[in-house]
């Protein structure tokens, strides 16, 4: 407040808005309430004055008023009128008219941009959920979000050739996005809400849109500089030869989604996906040069900065208008003009100007994860950088500031790293301080020069773009290199805001201790050095000393407290988020498919199948692929295992070889630690397994075919006991190998009986009845023969199959007994499941029944025998 005013204020106006959105109602006020009443308190600690802590308080209640007045606007005016019309279904069939107000992404048989819609009125198709009740509604420009399923393979150029600003009119159906299905999952919903869009508008074909010139507008405005964008993506592909061409586009002009999947896998693992996001190393990069450029052509200072001035925005449009190309465009001009006027005393203040101004504009940029790395990490440089550099005195003065630098933004981004994407390689800050010079230096200056030369002559364009593929090359065969290499990769749950408060606090603490002592270890150096005069009083001196003793003591201590608090914060974060002593089981919703994670009292954790997304696609169709399909292990299960910090799956359980049970496990397979793979005995056509058995292999993954009557004790209070598939002679094609080869899956899939902390669970894959029957027959076998078997019920059935009438037979259910039963099963899927008939003897056996896809994930805790049950979703016919 006393030398950075502007930067207190901006804090308090964060704070402010993060309050509200984390608070609402009663809870926010009584929040401000409690915080009212320490302002006196506050004041002493941070020795305020009172109108100083008054003015902050103010802009405190500002901020959170702010926010909440814009969020009571982020309302769908379509919904309201659906409302009145009363029509309450979640699809309704409409004919709408608007304006296209995004660039449009054409991306495999699917074209997606986002419309603002003036009207809409009743769909001219007829079928299920047409609104007839609509008398043409005036949505007043709210936006929505347009999904095309393309047909054909022309249409995918139909329609790259609409453009921002464009009117069109549309003839489909208006859905409300998804919401999350898993605990901690990705809400579509709420992501959308943030970008002010609370429907999806869903077409098939091209044909479903009409396109025509919408004159002038910001929007078209916008629009032509998509076409620039695109002719620049042109020049740069013949510039740079294969995978370089997309990898430079989202260096240059941030089209980043055309990098090649893998290698953009490479990039967020060492945590190098900074660089393809535009910001303030590309403005201050592309900035020099142009100063440069001025410099040798004798233009002036101040006309110079005048200049710069013209090009920023300019830059900020042209590379997509992102969070944080805005805010370091923001932060030039601010500089330059201080810098112009003479001004420009600190970057802390700029910083926060810029937010300010950003938050004022579209305080949802509040909840943007680029905005908020933006800020934190250049905030994080300003303040972390000269705690660091005296540090690192010990380096040569050439690369101290860069070394610095590059700790400084590990310190910083760490918190948020963690908190949203769940995951930190060890190998990071090698990757950045290797790498990221060298893009800064080489391939990022040398490929703007390229590709501006090109356009005067392209031979010339090619051959200054030659060292910087020479360089992309080296680059690329470094991260493979450092990806390789297995067990630097930790998995962290996400940390709570108060945890992320006191990390940064300790940090700072800690680094700005560090300092001092170095400092003053310089200080007593140089006075070491130094004679005395000798009139000079002996015990001054030694009174002296005796106080810088005792400072120093005190700071050690202090640094030593500070650092065993941040080792104890990090052990808690690295934590998993189960808890040790309690059995977890928990049903992941994977739409069509199984999967179950398991983990057991000592923290053993046994993930049961991983989902699969099957396709359909026939032969021919390689067009509809798009640059990276949706794939469930990869984008649901993966995350959700990071998001819940599981570090190793000590056990894999394949329990056959169908696609929407095993097709997310080569996503699970390839990115942690896997202990073993249980799987049933016996292959199939399936490529899929294939891989995976293949890539278990590579990975020295041991590999287990299990059987009836084997049992596995993870722990004392886990017991695995496996009930099939059964021992006897297999039907069908067989391979001369000892593994047999069956064709249909279904039957042998692994069943096992869990019995962990005093509850029972069954876990029955797909198997059917004629299996179920088998199994019932040996184990009635067994109890005659004098065998000790298990005849209880049981706590909680995993119904197999998805619920289909194949299975969970009157006898099965009646030998069994569930108190619950757990059904796995799609939204809407077409194939019916669960039966009805499977379902009504469940209920009629009184078992209470859960069911993915109306509640989505079911979480089931078991402790000392007794279990609670939990599930995402409220349940809905």
């Amino acid at each position: 407040m006393k030398s950075r005013p502007l930067a207190m204020v901006v804090c308090c106006w964060i704070a402010g808005s993060g309050s509200a959105v984390l608070w609402h109602g009663t809870s926010l006020w009584l929040t401000w309430g409690g915080l009212t009443l320490l302002i006196p308190l506050l004041g002493i600690v941070l020795r305020y004055r009172p109108r100083q802590m008054v003015l902050l308080w103010l802009v405190f209640s500002l901020g959170a008023i702010y926010w909440q007045i814009n969020d009571g606007r982020n309302v769908s005016k379509i919904s309201t009128a659906l409302a009145a019309e009363v029509i309450t279904s979640d699809t309704v069939m409409v004919k709408a008219s608007g304006m296209i107000v995004s660039a449009v992404e054409v991306n495999g048989d699917r074209a997606a941009f986002t419309a603002a819609l003036q009207s809409i009125e009743p769909s001219q198709v007829p079928g299920e959920n047409t609104a007839p009740g609509i008398h043409g509604i005036d949505t007043a420009g709210e936006r929505v979000a347009v999904q095309i399923k393309l047909s054909k393979q022309e249409e995918q150029a139909v329609a790259a050739a609409w453009t921002r600003g464009q009117k069109i009119t549309l003839q489909g159906s208006l859905e409300q996005p998804s919401v999350a299905r898993n605990f901690d999952g990705f809400d579509y919903g709420k992501y959308l809400r943030t970008q002010r869009i609370h429907w999806i508008f869903k077409a098939a074909g091209a044909s479903a849109v009409e396109a025509t010139s919408g004159g002038f507008s910001g929007a078209a405005l916008l629009g032509e500089v998509d076409k620039l964008r695109q002719r620049i993506g042109s020049r740069v592909e013949q510039l740079f030869p294969g995978w370089q061409a997309g990898y430079m586009k989202g260096l240059l002009i941030g089209l980043a989604d055309e990098l090649e999947p893998d290698k953009y896998t490479q990039f967020t693992q060492l945590g190098l996906t900074h660089i393809l996001a535009i910001s303030g190393s590309h403005v201050a990069i592309n900035v020099g040069l142009l100063f440069g450029l001025l410099r040798l052509c004798r233009v002036t200072r101040e006309t110079s900065i005048l200049i710069v001035l013209c090009f920023v925005p300019i830059y900020v449009l042209l590379t997509g208008f992102s969070p944080s190309v805005i805010r370091s465009g923001i932060m030039t001009i601010l500089g330059l003009y201080l810098l112009r006027q003479r001004r420009l005393k600190d970057g802390l203040n700029v910083l926060s100007a810029a937010a300010l101004l950003m938050l004022l504009w579209e305080p949802n940029f509040l909840l943007n994860v680029s905005f908020q790395l933006s800020f934190a990490v250049t905030a994080g440089l300003i303040i972390f950088v000269p705690q660091i550099l005296p540090l690192l005195g010990w380096l040569p003065p050439k690369i101290r500031g860069t070394v610095a630098i590059t700790v400084a933004a590990e310190i910083v981004s760490f918190p948020l790293t963690i908190f949203y994407f769940n995951q930190l390689s060890l190998l990071s800050l090698a990757a950045n301080l290797l790498i990221v010079p060298v893009i800064g230096l080489v391939a990022l200056p040398l490929g703007t020069t390229s590709l501006l030369f090109s356009w005067i002559w392209l031979r010339l364009g090619t051959w200054i773009a030659y060292p910087v593929i020479l360089v992309n090359k080296v680059t690329f065969q470094a991260t493979e290199w450092l990806t390789s290499h297995s067990g630097f990769m930790t998995y962290w749950k996400s940390p709570s805001l108060l945890w992320i408060a006191s990390y940064y606090s300790v940090i700072y603490g800690l680094l700005l201790l560090s300092k001092r002592v170095v400092t003053q270890r310089s200080i007593q150096a140089v006075t070491d050095d130094t004679v005395p005069l000798p009139d000079r009083p002996v015990h001054s001196t030694a009174k002296s000393h005796y106080s810088f003793a005792g400072d120093s003591f005190k700071r050690y201590a202090t640094m030593l407290l500070l650092a065993i608090s941040l080792i104890a914060m990090l052990i808690y974060g690295y934590r998993p988020l189960n808890p040790h002593g309690i059995g977890h089981v928990q049903f992941i919703d994977v739409g069509q498919g199984d999967c179950t994670l398991i983990t057991t009292p000592s923290g053993i954790n046994i993930l049961v199948d991983g989902g699969g997304t099957v396709s359909f696609r026939k032969p021919g169709e390689g067009w509809r692929d798009r640059r990276e399909p949706f794939e469930v292990g990869a984008k649901t299960v993966v995350p959700l295992l990071k998001k819940r910090g599981i570090h190793r799956l000590d056990i894999v359980i394949a329990t056959h070889g169908d696609q929407d049970h095993i097709g997310g496990l080569q996503a699970v397979v390839e990115q942690f630690p896997i202990g073993a793979l249980l799987f049933n005995g016996s292959f199939s056509e399936s490529a899929t397994l294939a891989k995976l058995m293949q890539t278990a292999v590579d990975k020295r993954i041991s590999i287990y075919a299990v059987s009836r009557g084997m049992i596995l004790s993870p722990d004392s209070a886990t017991r695995l006991e496996f009930m099939a598939p059964l021992l006897h002679g297999h039907e069908g094609d067989q391979t001369d190998s000892a593994i047999p080869y069956i064709k249909e899956q279904n039957a042998e899939s692994v069943v096992f009986r869990l019995e962990m902390g005093g509850a029972s669970f069954l876990f029955t894959g797909d198997t059917d009845e004629g299996t179920e029957r088998k199994m019932m027959a040996l184990e009635h076998q067994d109890s005659t023969e004098g065998a000790v078997k298990d005849l209880r019920p049981i706590d909680m059935l995993k119904v197999a199959h998805h619920g289909s009438k194949t299975s969970t037979s009157a006898l099965w259910v009646r030998r069994y007994q569930p108190t619950a039963s757990v059904i796995s099963a799609g939204v809407g899927n077409t194939y019916g499941h669960p039966n009805a008939g499977v379902v009504e003897r469940l209920t009629q056996s009184g078992s209470m029944i859960f069911r993915t896809d109306l509640q989505g994930e079911v979480q089931v805790k078991v402790h000392q025998g007794l279990i609670q049950s939990r599930y995402k979703n409220k349940s809905s016919e």
